[in-house]
Formats: structure tokens, sequence, C-alpha cells
């Protein structure tokens, strides 16, 4: 893995950082691997640079922290184009898995957690400028 100080961070820092508890982590793994060993082969190409584990983390990061696709690529040394193209997959095969999902709206509601709603105004709106009183000669 890229980042294998990640491994040995205690739990709650490792979802502070990822987003998701090792556990959740290591079942992701597990998933794309079962779908990655279930693709058919292709017969020519180059391997992929990115480890299986590095391509979720990739995901992760991605999802967690609204990174660009370029920023992302650049911490992982593979072009823009790859890094998208890794991202989709593995949300792709996430959600074909249907293991991992938000919680519905009817549990939110039924949960005793409040919820705090802030809406923010952001319509534009003309800039009032003060009339040309000069006329031109």
């Amino acid at each position: 893995m890229k980042n294998k100080k990640l491994c040995k961070l205690p739990d709650a820092t490792f979802r502070r950082r990822t987003g998701v508890k090792k556990k959740t982590f290591t079942l992701m793994l597990k998933v794309i691997e079962k779908a990655e060993k279930e693709k058919p082969k292709k017969k020519s190409g180059r391997p992929k640079k990115l480890s299986i584990e590095d391509r979720l983390l990739m995901t992760l990061e991605y999802l967690r922290e609204y990174r660009t696709y370029f920023h992302i690529a650049q911490s992982y040394d593979v072009a823009e184009s790859v890094c998208y193209e890794n991202i989709k997959d593995i949300e792709n095969i996430l959600i074909k898995s249907k293991e991992f999902s938000l919680p519905k709206r009817k549990d939110l509601v039924m949960s005793d957690n409040e919820i705090e709603i802030v809406l923010v105004d952001a319509t534009e709106s003309p800039i009032e400028r003060p009339k040309r009183t000069k006329k031109k000669p």
C-alpha cells in the first residue's frame, strides 16, 4: 500500500483519514478483489501500476476530501485519466456489490439524532453602479 503508515494507525485515526473503519476497508478490499478475479482477463496492455489497496484508498480520498483528479494523480504519480478510470471502476464495483450504502431517509427521520440544515442563498444579483453623467462632446 502507498501509505503503509496508514495500516498502523489506530481505528479512530484511520476512520478520520479515510472516512471508513478498518473493518469496512478490509470488507471493501475483499469485494473488489472478488470482482477483479471475475473480470475477463485482457490479453494485452500494460498491467495496472497501483495495487487494489491504493486504488481503494485513492477513491476514498476523492470521496472524503473532494480533491481534484489532478491533485490525487500527483499524489499517486499517475496520469489524471488513470486516476479518473480507477476511481470510477472502484465506485462501480462497490455500488454493484450492494453491500455498502448510505442510511436511508426513513432511518434518519426515525433516529434520535438531531439534524440541522443550513441553506445558503448563492443567487447572483446585479451590481449597482452609478450612471454615467458625463456626455461625450
